[in-house]
């Protein structure tokens, strides 16, 4: 994962600072894994770490609990997910996903980053194969938590790699092993601090501090936008 996974964590952490955009996305998510997959965390992996990462972000749990119902409710059915993809600056290839209730607003939206930035949409399903998509597990490692001994455990959830940096761990298996994955970690009683799908690039590529400003500029502004959940790219 190297740079590229240090890239998105440090960048996203930067863009999430503001609550006001924090808890909207984090409901949006909730409310789209409950009406997938059913309104029991018990019953559901993906709805169980999508209330995790709203706890980990602080989120009320009033709110968590207004996003489950609403998955029930009328405006769940608004919700349409749609994925965007598209060369942005210096030929950076870019992943969007969103959960929209108005794909014609969202596009257009979309749309304009990508050529504000000097960039473009290409059409859906051009980039799938650029990506492989991903489980992604982040947790603090524990005294002494033994790395190879808990990679045993994991193998078979589905664990593919796994590796430390700065007191916390990061695991990732296939995106088909999510919930294996997360069944394995409970089991374990290993309390994950965030966990997701993510787009990871199957050829990164190298950009300068020059490019990746103008890259980081255009990424920001997309992952502003409302209806956006999640921007991956192919930066080493």
């Amino acid at each position: 994962m190297g740079r590229a996974f240090e890239y998105r964590r440090a960048a996203k952490e930067k863009r999430w600072d503001k609550m006001s955009r924090i808890f909207p996305r984090l409901a949006k998510a909730i409310t789209m894994a409950a009406k997938e997959g059913g309104p029991d965390p018990d019953m559901n992996a993906s709805l169980r770490s999508a209330i995790q990462n709203a706890k980990g972000q602080n989120m009320p749990k009033d709110n968590i609990e207004s996003a489950i119902k609403r998955a029930s409710g009328k405006d769940a059915d608004n919700f349409t997910e749609v994925n965007y993809e598209g060369k942005g600056p210096h030929g950076v290839l870019v992943f969007v996903e969103a959960a929209t209730d108005n794909p014609t607003r969202t596009v257009a939206n979309v749309k304009h980053y990508f050529t504000k930035a000097g960039g473009s949409l290409v059409p859906t399903g051009s980039l799938e194969f650029m990506f492989n998509r991903k489980a992604v597990f982040e947790f603090e490692k524990a005294e002494g938590m033994d790395l190879e001994e808990l990679e045993l455990e994991l193998i078979d959830g589905g664990l593919e790699e796994i590796e430390e940096n700065e007191g916390m761990v990061y695991a990732s298996a296939d995106y088909t092993n999510f919930g294996t994955m997360t069944e394995a970690f409970e089991s374990l009683e290993i309390e994950i601090a965030k966990s997701s799908l993510q787009r990871i690039s199957t050829s990164p590529v190298d950009f300068t501090e020059e490019q990746l400003e103008d890259i980081e500029k255009m990424i920001d502004r997309i992952e502003e936008d409302d209806d956006v959940q999640a921007c991956f790219n192919n930066i080493s």
